[in-house]
């Protein structure tokens, strides 16, 4: 265990460091142009032109004609027509909502606890 001494010393060197380099002047940023590809990327967010995750659209907002969902944790993937969804679930449905119901449906894993219990959506 260090002493007094030795810990304010310590506290002393890490804020001198701290006060001589600004934070902003770090050596290992990346430039610019690289941010902007990565912000300008199709697949950034997974947003599209229209603002809204496509999770969060409802139904008849979504242009595709086969919808997809995967499970992250058993790499199920459950596809349905839209067409099909619409007429069971409705065309307000959100496809958040459509596509974890599907999933649940046909879960594999099961614990025995609620909250463990399901499948955990990927949505494309």
């Amino acid at each position: 265990m260090p002493s007094l001494e030795q810990l304010e010393k310590l506290e002393a060197d890490a804020h001198r460091k701290q006060v001589s380099s600004p934070a902003g002047a770090q050596s290992t940023d990346m430039p610019p142009e690289y941010w902007e590809s990565v912000l300008n990327d199709p697949s950034a967010g997974a947003r599209p032109a229209g603002g809204v995750p496509v999770q969060q659209r409802r139904l008849a907002e979504i242009p595709r004609h086969v919808l997809r969902v995967a499970c992250r944790r058993c790499d199920r993937t459950v596809e349905i027509q839209k067409t099909d969804a619409v007429r069971l679930y409705g065309e307000h449905a959100i496809w958040k909502d459509v596509g974890q119901r599907l999933l649940d449906n046909t879960c594999r894993e099961r614990t025995g606890s609620y909250e463990d219990d399901g499948c955990w959506p990927s949505f494309s």
